[in-house]
């Protein structure tokens, strides 16, 4: 467990941003509706944007997905002691990063290797 980081202040701010996204999700699947196909009422171009805002939709949602799954693995660190330290390495996760990124998941070090 790490004793040098304000745990209080992450966990807060991690509930802070899954409460948004949960809402967010809640709110997005009242707004799904299929595309209209009746011509008579709705022109080809105006169906196609409607399906590529559908579509740009369905990426929005994936990612704040992947963030709330990212957000209840940190919270789960947390409770374990694991949290602020690299799942690669093992070694800290620098604040200044945690502060960024509260649900990060590995060093900066690991993150450059990673994505060479």
């Amino acid at each position: 467990m790490r004793d040098d980081i304000d745990l209080k202040y992450f966990k807060k701010r991690l509930k802070e941003r899954l409460e948004a996204i949960i809402a967010t999700q809640e709110r997005r699947k009242k707004e799904e509706s299929p595309v209209e196909l009746d011509q008579a009422r709705v022109g080809r171009l105006t169906r196609m944007d409607a399906m590529q805002q559908q579509a740009i939709s369905h990426a929005a949602a994936r990612l704040a997905d992947l963030e709330r799954q990212r957000i209840l693995s940190a919270l789960g660190r947390m409770q374990s002691g694991d949290y602020g330290y690299c799942v690669i390495c093992d070694e800290e996760i620098a604040e200044g990063r945690l502060r960024f990124d509260p649900s990060t998941l590995t060093c900066i070090s690991c993150a450059k290797e990673a994505d060479s």
